[in-house]
C-alpha cells in the first residue's frame, strides 16, 4: 500500500507499507479520498513541533469513505463519506471519564504521534468518523479544523451583541470568526498582516479590523472601533506565547480571554 512518510524533520519518503488487515471490535477501515495540510504539519516537517513522533505517516485532517466496518459498529456503514475525529483518546482515564476528552492522559493524534491519513486505506475506532449524506470530501477535511472554532466559541458562551475580540487571522482565527457569526457577535479582529484583514472585513463581514503594530497603541484603536469600550471576550488564536501573554490588556474588566490553538 503506498503510503508518504515524513522519516525526520524535512525529509519525506513515498513507501510501500503494509494493509490494514480487517477492523476489530469497534473498528472501521476508510479509504482516504483526501488529505488537509495544517500549521502543525508544516511544523513537524520543519523539526518544530515538539509533540511528532518519527517516521509518522502524517494526515489528520481527513475525507474518508468507510469500506469496511467491524463487530458492533453501528454509527457508521461501509460507504458512509466521513470527516475524521484525529484525537484518539483511552475513554479511561479521569479526564476521559468526566467528559473531557481532549484532555485524556494518554491522547495521541494520529498523523502526529502515530501514523494518520497519508496512505490509501487504515484502520481507526468508529466512534471517531461523522457520516455527512451533504458534505464533498474537500469539505469533509475541513470538518476537523472548524470544530476547532466551533468548540472555542462554546467554551466562550459567547452572546448575541457581545463585543469579542478575535486575535489571528490564521486558519484557526478564521474558523472561529465562523462561528462568531452564528452567534451574532459584534466582532473585531486584530492581526499584524493587513491582507488578512481586509479578507476579514470584504469577504467575512466582521465588524472591525486593528491592524497590530506593537507600539502599545492597540488598547486605544480598540476602544475606538468598540465605542469607547473594550470587548468582553478575547480569543487568542496565534499559538504565540507573546501574544498570548499580551491578550489580558485587552479584554474589558470582567472579561474573559480564550486561548485556542498551540
Amino acid at each position: 500500500m503506498k503510503a508518504i512518510v515524513l522519516e525526520k524533520p524535512e525529509q519525506f519518503v513515498t513507501a510501500e507499507i503494509e494493509a490494514p488487515g480487517d477492523p476489530g471490535v469497534g473498528e472501521a477501515l476508510v479509504r482516504v479520498h483526501r488529505v488537509g495540510i495544517c500549521g502543525t504539519d508544516v511544523s513537524g516537517y520543519l523539526g518544530k513541533m515538539p509533540f511528532f513522533t518519527y517516521p509518522v505517516v502524517p494526515g489528520h485532517e481527513l475525507g474518508v469513505e468507510v469500506i469496511k466496518v467491524g463487530e458492533g459498529v453501528e454509527n457508521v456503514r461501509p460507504g458512509d463519506r466521513c470527516s475524521v475525529e484525529p484525537y484518539m483518546n483511552c475513554q479511561e482515564c479521569f479526564a476521559c471519564r468526566n467528559g473531557n476528552t481532549n484532555c485524556c492522559e494518554s491522547l495521541e493524534v494520529i498523523g502526529v504521534h502515530k501514523d494518520g491519513g497519508m496512505c490509501e486505506q487504515f484502520v481507526l475506532p468508529a466512534r471517531k468518523l461523522h457520516a455527512s449524506e451533504k458534505l464533498t470530501m474537500d469539505q469533509l477535511a475541513l470538518v476537523e479544523t472548524l470544530g476547532i472554532g466551533c468548540h472555542c466559541v462554546d467554551r466562550a458562551a459567547t452572546s448575541e451583541g457581545e463585543k469579542v475580540l478575535v486575535i489571528g487571522a490564521g486558519p484557526i482565527g478564521l474558523a472561529v470568526i465562523e462561528f462568531l457569526k452564528v452567534a451574532k457577535a459584534e466582532i473585531t479582529v486584530m492581526d499584524m498582516n493587513e491582507t488578512r484583514l481586509t479578507f476579514c472585513k470584504d469577504r467575512l463581514g466582521v465588524d472591525h479590523t486593528v491592524v497590530f503594530k506593537g507600539d502599545d497603541s492597540e488598547v486605544e484603536r480598540l476602544k475606538d472601533v468598540n465605542g469607547g469600550e473594550l470587548p468582553t471576550t478575547v480569543i487568542d488564536a496565534t499559538g504565540s506565547h507573546v501574544s498570548m501573554s499580551n491578550a489580558f490588556q485587552y479584554a474589558a474588566f470582567t472579561g474573559q480571554v480564550v486561548y485556542v490553538g498551540i
